[in-house]
């Protein structure tokens, strides 16, 4: 498992797809409460080596056992940095890029607001989350524009992939019919 980055205000950890990154920034914590910052674009380059500039927060609400994902786009392709801010997830990402050691493989981390870490996901991965608390609101940065026209869904169950989902023994999660219909390795575009 490759090693912790250390930083003054950040702490970085490779996942094994070396270019994810869990994220765990700083928390103040006193008798009042806590106090972060969630995004500091200098200490994240300086702690990443990454010099990524964001286009776009998204924010979304779910019910426990909801899956979303898992999600890409073919055209403007998207790096992403998710949190949670309440509630709990299994964030997942999934290498799509044929050049990439860790092609087709997998990573999972559980965020949640109680331990405030961060996934970071490169351009060219698959993501989605499953919710594991009663709600959760999820929070992601994008670096680049929603393109509906060239997003695609890999199928959140794929046995070739086969990710390890939290769910409980024969359960199954509240997905919508685009997640639903989510499309095999054999047949998911990848990327170079």
């Amino acid at each position: 498992m490759p090693h912790s980055k250390p930083h003054p205000k950040i702490l970085v950890t490779p996942t094994a797809i070396p270019d994810v990154l869990v994220i765990e920034p700083k928390v103040f914590g006193d008798e009042r409460g806590w106090f972060t910052e969630s995004f500091n674009a200098q200490d994240f380059s300086d702690a990443t080596g990454l010099n990524i500039a964001f286009v776009q927060d998204n924010h979304s609400f779910s019910r426990q056992s909801t899956l979303r994902g898992m999600h890409y786009q073919l055209e403007k392709t998207q790096g992403k940095l998710v949190r949670v801010v309440s509630g709990a997830v299994y964030d997942v990402a999934v290498d799509l890029r044929k050049s990439s050691p860790s092609f087709g493989k997998w990573v999972g981390v559980e965020l949640s607001a109680d331990n405030h870490k961060q996934l970071w996901i490169p351009e060219g991965l698959a993501h989605g989350f499953l919710v594991l608390s009663p709600t959760a609101e999820f929070l992601y940065k994008t670096t680049d524009y929603y393109h509906p026209q060239s997003e695609v869904c890999l199928a959140w169950d794929d046995p070739v992939v086969g990710i390890q989902w939290p769910l409980g023994s024969g359960a199954q999660p509240t997905l919508n019919a685009k997640d639903a219909a989510g499309l095999s390795w054999e047949k998911a575009p990848k990327f170079e």
